[in-house]
């Protein structure tokens, strides 16, 4: 991907990810509580699994605006192609 187009998506993904980080209770007011990390992690943790997600989805921002995202997938797909 050109790098004219790669960054502000990495830029508005990244700061799509620290929105969700910071606002975890306005996450958690429209979304509702997560079963899972009700279940797994306990009592009062969707706060914390809307935190974790927000991260991730920063970290993810920051692999497309540095063309990291494409060595990570390559390496991915590289697990499920034959080499020859």
């Amino acid at each position: 991907m050109a790098p004219i187009f790669r960054i502000p998506l990495g830029i508005v993904v990244m700061l799509l990810g620290m929105l969700m980080t910071f606002k975890a209770e306005t996450m958690l007011e429209w979304f509702g509580e997560n079963a899972w990390a009700e279940d797994k992690m306990g009592f009062g943790q969707s706060r914390l699994f809307y935190k974790l997600l927000g991260t991730l989805v920063a970290f993810l921002g920051i692999f497309i605006m540095t063309n990291i995202i494409s060595d990570i997938l390559g390496g991915v797909a590289g697990v499920f192609v034959r080499g020859t």
